[in-house]
C-alpha cells in the first residue's frame, strides 16, 4: 500500500482540490482526479526523503476547529477595530515568537494559521528557524500575545507533528 500511496493525506487533498477546480462532481472528474492523485505524489516521492509524520486524528480536527473560530472572531475585531477606533489608539507591534517546533513543514503551518487569522501576518522566520517575526495591528501586551500563539497554536502543531 505504501508503494502504491506514498503520501496519503497529499494524495486525498489532490483529489479534493481538483474537485473543487473543476466544480462539478462526474464520473470522469473523479477519475482524471484520481489519476493525479495516485501519480503525482509518486512522481514528487524523492523530494520527500523525511517527511514528518502527521497525527490524523482528534489533535488536527481540533486545531482547524480552533483556527476556524479565531478567524470568524478575528474578522470581527478587526471591523471593530477599523470602525470604531482611531488609527492613533491602535498598538501595532512587531513580535518576535521563539518556535519550539522541530519541522519546517511544522513551521510553516504556524506562519501560515498566523497570516491566516486577521490582525496578524507572519513576516519573517529566522535562519536557524527558532524565532517568528510576527507583527500584530493591535497588541495591549507583547508578552501575552507572544505566550497566547505559543499555547494556541504551537502546543497543538507540536502534538500533530509528533
Amino acid at each position: 500500500m505504501k508503494r502504491l500511496l506514498p503520501h496519503p493525506a497529499l494524495s486525498a487533498m489532490l483529489l479534493v482540490v481538483w474537485l473543487l477546480m473543476v466544480n462539478n462532481i462526474t464520473v470522469g472528474g473523479v477519475v482524471l482526479g484520481g489519476i493525479f492523485a495516485l501519480i503525482l505524489p509518486k512522481f514528487t516521492q524523492p523530494f520527500w526523503p523525511d517527511r514528518p509524520r502527521v497525527r490524523f486524528g482528534s489533535a488536527l480536527a481540533g486545531y482547524l476547529a480552533i483556527v476556524g473560530l479565531d478567524i470568524i472572531l478575528a474578522n470581527f475585531q478587526v471591523a471593530w477595530l477599523i470602525l470604531f477606533r482611531r488609527n492613533r489608539d491602535l498598538h501595532a507591534r512587531w513580535l518576535i515568537v521563539p518556535i519550539d517546533l522541530a519541522t519546517p513543514e511544522a513551521i510553516t503551518m504556524l506562519a501560515g494559521t498566523i497570516s491566516l487569522t486577521p490582525g496578524t501576518v507572519s513576516s519573517d522566520v529566522s535562519a536557524d528557524g527558532r524565532f517568528l517575526l510576527v507583527h500584530a495591528l493591535d497588541v495591549a501586551d507583547d508578552a501575552a500575545e507572544v505566550a497566547r500563539i505559543k499555547a494556541r497554536y504551537e502546543a497543538r502543531l507540536q502534538r500533530i507533528f509528533a
